[in-house]
């Protein structure tokens, strides 16, 4: 039976054009550091800690203790010289890239019909950003006041999509297997790569990033309101 329904964040609950708003977020990051940094060091060195994170299969490292070790090797800066200024950019600058999202409230509708089916929810989104950005996007979406019992951000994850890893340790820590879970999401690389696994998909249309490469699984799509509508009904992956 399924038990739990784990739910990508960006392009899914809140609808965004994820290049678009990755690109604003570094040009805008740089500039404030650019006084401490060359934005171009700078860049190079957030996109170096960023493929270390991703490549990262130690578990006893979360991806906070990656990527700064990464960045500040690369970047010749000490911790001190510049994670204030960061800090002080996820609290006060990011919260105004909500332009580059287009919020529904059918995101809210689909978890919150998730919950009254019966299901367990988690966030579970790509922990490659500070626990402070990840929750300035739940409130952008309006679902940072439900119940979820677990949201992957890098300060307490150790792994990334689309390794197996990362979701086999989102199910170590809800103590439930693969097959009690539902991965939703956009990307049909890194959301449904949670089938190798044997937990089922399924995919959200509107914002779909796809490579082409490698090819998952998905056991069925539809639009967040198709999805909605098929929790409702407990059709497909939501039979209870």
């Amino acid at each position: 039976m399924m038990k739990v329904i784990l739910f990508d964040l960006d392009g899914t609950l809140l609808p965004m054009d994820t290049e678009a708003f990755v690109e604003t977020y570094m040009k805008e990051l740089a500039g404030r550091v650019s006084h401490i940094i060359e934005p171009e060091i700078f860049i190079k060195a957030l996109w170096g800690g960023t493929k270390a994170m991703m490549s990262n299969i130690d578990h006893e490292r979360t991806n906070e203790h990656v990527f700064e070790e990464t960045f500040l090797s690369m970047s010749g800066l000490e911790r001190q010289d510049i994670w204030p200024t960061l800090d002080e950019f996820y609290e006060k600058v990011f919260p105004t890239f909500s332009y580059l999202c287009r919020p529904t409230p059918m995101g809210r509708k689909v978890v919150k019909e998730a919950i009254n089916q019966g299901f367990r929810v988690a966030v579970a989104t790509n922990p490659v950003f500070p626990k402070a950005a990840i929750y300035h996007r739940l409130k952008w979406a309006e679902i940072e006041d439900l119940p979820f019992e677990l949201v992957t951000v890098y300060e307490e994850s150790t792994y990334t999509k689309p390794h197996t890893h990362y979701y086999e340790h989102i199910c170590a820590k809800l103590n439930v297997t693969p097959k009690e879970c539902i991965m939703v999401g956009n990307d049909k690389q890194e959301d449904m790569a949670a089938s190798q696994i044997g937990m089922k998909t399924f995919l959200v249309k509107g914002c779909v990033i796809d490579r082409k490469e490698p090819e998952f699984h998905i056991d069925d799509e539809g639009t967040l309101e198709e999805l909605h509508e098929k929790l409702v009904r407990q059709e497909s992956v939501f039979q209870r």
